[in-house]
């Protein structure tokens, strides 16, 4: 796939130019994705709370009454452990190796493949794609060699001084005093669609918040779901990106919670550190 327009972020954040997905708000009757809430939400989590602590109950006193037979019994507590594997994770462990912060070093099989795209996807919808110093290392890290000029223009370009004002942030991509400019991406699950042994392509399905935290922000921090389409190609015994696409979705209806405080999402964003995504 050559590189195209899709790279180009027109008005989007962290390096993909998507746009954030917005429900509408007006009325819609019983549509609950025209915006209307679905009023008998609390009362069937009501119900399933009062159904979960009577089996947790029922299983107490089950417990309870066998003890006598499990400590006469030979095989002792073994016996009735599930076996390891039907706890253990799926795919391969991840990479211990990084460069510049971005896991490095993928194997070259499909699992590799999966495991490097959700981490490219990471990085490239991150708050540091805004800042241009970052960005053209995270540019030589991610991409094929003969890929990265083109792309470090295109970026730049998207990314102007004008641009990044549009969102509140200075010509560096730092946010103003008080305020803390959020774009976090949290793969959900990858998918091959192509593979050889020095091409792949893969589809990483995403969530993410993004936004700026702050008093006097105009552009408050709300969540997104979307789609990237990575090719990568196997280059200098890594997997690295030749091009890359995103479209909205899967999207899940909204639930429930109550929007947190400009205040706690800064606080969120600092506290809390990211992963390194194995398949």
């Amino acid at each position: 796939m050559s590189l195209g327009d899709e790279h180009e972020p027109s008005g989007g954040y962290g390096g993909t130019g998507h746009t954030r997905t917005r429900l509408p708000e007006g009325g819609g009757g019983g549509d609950v994705y025209g915006g209307a809430r679905r009023g008998s939400r609390s009362s069937s989590r009501s119900l399933v709370t009062v159904v979960g602590v009577v089996v947790l109950l029922i299983a107490a006193i089950a417990f309870a009454n066998r003890g006598g037979d499990d400590s006469s019994s030979g095989g002792g507590d073994t016996a009735d452990k599930p076996e390891t594997s039907s706890t253990a994770a799926s795919g391969e462990q991840p990479v211990q190796t990084e460069a510049g912060g971005i896991p490095s070093g993928f194997p070259q099989d499909q699992q590799g493949a999966e495991s490097a795209a959700a981490n490219y996807a990471v990085t490239l919808v991150s708050a540091d794609m805004l800042k241009p110093a970052r960005r053209a290392e995270i540019v030589q890290q991610v991409f094929v060699a003969d890929q990265q000029a083109a792309l470090a223009d295109k970026f730049n370009r998207a990314y102007s001084k004008e641009f990044l004002s549009s969102i509140g942030l200075d010509e560096n991509g730092n946010a103003a005093a008080g305020s803390t400019y959020v774009s976090r991406t949290m793969p959900i699950g990858t998918k091959a669609t192509s593979y050889t042994n020095s091409v792949a392509t893969v589809e990483v399905w995403c969530t993410g918040v993004f936004g700026t935290a702050g008093e006097q922000s105009t552009d408050p921090v709300s969540s997104d779901w979307f789609t990237m389409t990575l090719q990568l190609r196997w280059t200098d015994s890594d997997w690295k990106v030749d091009s890359f696409s995103q479209k909205d979705g899967p999207a899940p209806v909204p639930g429930d919670n109550k929007a947190s405080s400009a205040d706690e999402m800064a606080k969120a964003v600092e506290e809390y550190g990211g992963f390194t995504y194995a398949r």
